[in-house]
């Protein structure tokens, strides 16, 4: 016997296998390409941003949500040659207020950080590697075949 239940905001519904057995009566409607309210991407078909576009991820409504729309329209609107150029600052200030929400919003040196301190220089770094310095140590092979 399948039955439902509420439990806070959740609603559990508990069915039998005979009610997964039985085909499904439900309707699928189309769906409205008009309806404002329907997910459209990130870009509108006006080509405005649709900042309830699940793949910002809910940037658009964070503590820097602002910030971030100021910088992102900048950013989407820039008729510059290098696109975006004119925003950095706008990027700056979205920066920094991230900076003040770490817990929200973690930075790349906080994953690094994270990570197993093996000793590996970076990409960046120029630093010689551990092989490399024992390999300037090791005779050139042009030593070896004289003795």
């Amino acid at each position: 016997m399948s039955y439902c239940r509420e439990d806070g905001k959740d609603r559990i519904i508990f069915v039998t296998k005979e009610d997964h057995e039985a085909p499904s009566n439900a309707e699928l409607i189309a769906d409205d390409p008009n309806d404002p309210y329907e997910e459209q991407g990130l870009i509108l078909p006006d080509g405005g941003i649709n900042w309830n576009c699940p793949c910002l991820g809910g940037m658009a409504s964070g503590p820097c949500g602002t910030q971030f729309k100021e910088a992102f329209s900048c950013f989407h609107y820039s008729k510059e040659e290098v696109k975006g150029s004119e925003c950095i600052d706008k990027f700056r200030g979205m920066q920094e207020c991230m900076q003040r929400f770490p817990e929200l919003y973690p930075q790349e040196d906080d994953k690094e950080e994270s990570a197993p301190a093996d000793g590996s220089a970076s990409d960046s770094d120029s630093s010689p590697t551990a092989s490399e310095e024992s390999a300037e140590k090791l005779p050139s092979t042009d030593e070896q075949t004289a003795s």
